[in-house]
């Protein structure tokens, strides 16, 4: 199907926007009022720039207050539709969009809110231009879809249709099944966004708290079927007030917006596109680095080994069980602070994730591959993480560790870690719902719910993106993070059997876990019962414990590196979380770390 997104869904001017629009893909773009009034170009080369873009004007938006008026006030609505629609010719759109009213002035009748519009079709009429009818969800009378449709059937206008906006039907609780019962040729438009699940003022709501679909919790998906049962033709459009994108660059805005509708229309059977490769493990976590002292120090405390070399790079291999980083002190590495750059994943199909990557607008990072080396296959996640498709290393079909000549025969005992239990990446601001969006709809991962946490210094939000058996999990987040610069923090956590004898054997060998606070122990002893000395053991290494109806969690973390630090973990029976009850505790410990050593 076509696409389309509203102007008042990007940042920037009017030409950036249209721009934007269409480098993502789109086919064509609603001009919404304000950015054609703020813009100097005219609209004749407003339409010529759309064209030498690519893209169709398929809505002019929004005409309001216009229906069920006393007939003077309707006669001053008239004069100015005529003028909007002289200059919708000019713009070389047919469509305008005109929403319920919200003015005092409105009455409580349905029979003149039909004949009003039937007038306004008669003058769109004679300028080739259809009327699109919109019930607002904070509409002064008419604030349902079907209450909308009920006036347009009434008025009986070639003219008048009506516009479906997912939002103001979902919003309201509305049932979008009786869309079906509208016939396709009537429904002049459809305007889709999603929306977190919030209980609060409607109309704040829509203009604060709108995202793409994919990002909230609407079924936007169930009402697009509905809508093509219908019949509907007409392209898939945005129509997105947000905060967040209103301040965003709005390029990577773009993208993400397209991608959500490409994603909508793969779940809805209208598009198909490269079947998602669910990633079976961390193949590793790649940590760059201009001093790799601080950073392989705490490694080999850890209990982890340098094993192996890369054969061309500056690039070495730590491991211990099946966890393995890589530390990356190449000339191209970032100056300021060690971080975490890129994540390995297993795959079972490389060259397929790839595929699914590329066709969801994820882009294929460019590699300095010498010719021996394995053809990796990389694309950039929202904050620009590496992503690395791996295939798991076998004597018929080496995989990404053949690049590596080994350093050591065998691994030394460690300190009992099996494997990455999950990687935490902090997002921009403004990336933390593209992020879920892209790792759901570009890895196969299943998201879980979104976490706020208090933190010392505001609020910071979390949201996990895990495959089915936790072979895989990445949390992301969003909000303060202490660091030694200031920039947001990453950290890699290691699973263990035994937390307390991992604990103590990476202090035995020289390194620091944070301590926490005697408070946060008595909370624990008034909350759980535990076996005597174990509390006492916990406080000593500072473990935190969490439990929940699924099994046990104990954990600890190391001081922060550069950008990275790393967290012990321990889950027993069916715990799935990530020990948010202890974060703000872990947080306001960090920080004061921070402080403190002067980072």
């Amino acid at each position: 199907m076509r696409t389309s997104i509203a102007t008042v869904s990007l940042s920037g001017s009017l030409t950036e926007k249209l721009t934007a629009a269409s480098r993502a893909g789109f086919d064509g773009v609603e001009i919404f009022e304000n950015d054609l009034l703020a813009s100097p170009l005219t609209p004749e080369e407003i339409r010529a720039r759309c064209a030498d873009l690519g893209l169709s004007i398929d809505l002019y938006q929004p005409m309001r207050d216009i229906e069920a008026v006393p007939e003077a006030e309707f006669a001053r609505n008239l004069r100015r539709a005529r003028h909007k629609f002289e200059l919708m010719r000019r713009l070389g759109t047919d469509t305008v969009l005109v929403c319920s009213s919200v003015s005092p002035l409105a009455e409580d009748d349905d029979a003149l809110a039909a004949a009003q519009l039937s007038q306004l079709a008669d003058l769109a009429q004679e300028f080739g231009v259809r009327v699109a009818y919109e019930a607002l969800a904070w509409g002064r009378h008419v604030s349902t879809y079907d209450h909308a449709w009920r006036i347009v059937e009434t008025a009986d206008h070639p003219a008048l249709g009506t516009c479906l906006d997912s939002f103001h039907i979902l919003s309201r609780g509305s049932d979008p099944k009786g869309i079906e019962e509208i016939p396709g040729e009537k429904i002049f438009f459809l305007q889709l966004a999603d929306a977190p699940l919030l209980a609060m003022d409607v109309l704040q709501w829509s203009r604060h708290y709108r995202c793409f679909p994919g990002q909230g919790g609407f079924d936007v998906a169930g009402l697009v079927r509905h809508v093509l049962s219908a019949g509907y033709d007409g392209p898939l459009s945005l129509e997105i007030f947000n905060d967040v994108f209103r301040q965003a660059e709005a390029g990577p805005t773009a993208v993400d917006a397209h991608r959500s509708l490409l994603v909508l229309q793969e779940t809805v059977g209208v598009a198909r596109l490269p079947a998602p490769v669910v990633p079976t493990g961390i193949a590793f976590a790649e940590l760059v680095t201009s001093d790799a002292e601080p950073v392989t120090a705490l490694l080999g405390a850890l209990g982890f080994a340098r094993t192996a070399r890369h054969r061309s790079k500056p690039v070495d291999l730590w491991q211990q069980g099946e966890a393995r980083v890589l530390v990356n002190t190449g000339p191209a590495v970032r100056r300021d602070g060690t971080a975490l750059a890129a994540i390995g994943l297993e795959s079972p199909d490389p060259e397929g994730a790839a595929r699914r990557a590329e066709a969801l607008l994820a882009p294929v990072l460019p590699r300095r591959r010498a010719p021996e080396d394995a053809p990796l296959e990389a694309v950039a996640a929202p904050d620009g993480t590496e992503l690395f498709f791996c295939s798991k290393d076998t004597p018929e079909l080496p995989g990404w560790r053949a690049d590596f000549t080994d350093t050591t025969g065998q691994l030394p005992a460690g300190t009992g870690v099996r494997r990455i239990d999950h990687l935490a990446l902090t997002q921009p601001w403004h990336h933390f719902d593209e992020a879920t969006l892209f790792h759901r709809s570009v890895l196969g991962l299943h998201a879980q719910e979104s976490v706020d946490v208090a933190d010392p210094y505001g609020l910071l939000r979390s949201r996990a993106v895990t495959t089915p058996d936790g072979s895989v999990r990445i949390a992301l987040s969003v909000g303060a993070a202490p660091t030694e610069d200031g920039a947001p923090a990453q950290h890699i956590a290691l699973a263990t059997e035994d937390v307390v004898t991992a604990a103590r054997r990476f202090r035995d060998s020289g390194g620091r876990l944070l301590r926490m606070p005697a408070n946060y122990y008595d909370d624990l002893a008034a909350r759980f019962a535990f076996t005597e000395g174990e509390l006492e053991t916990y406080q000593d290494l500072g473990i935190l414990y969490d439990r929940d109806a699924g099994g046990e969690f104990r954990h600890c973390y190391t001081r922060t590196v550069g950008r990275v630090f790393f967290e012990l973990v321990q889950r027993d029976g069916d715990y799935r979380g990530y020990g948010a009850q202890n974060a703000p505790v872990r947080l306001a410990v960090q920080h004061t770390a921070k402080a403190l050593t002067g980072g």
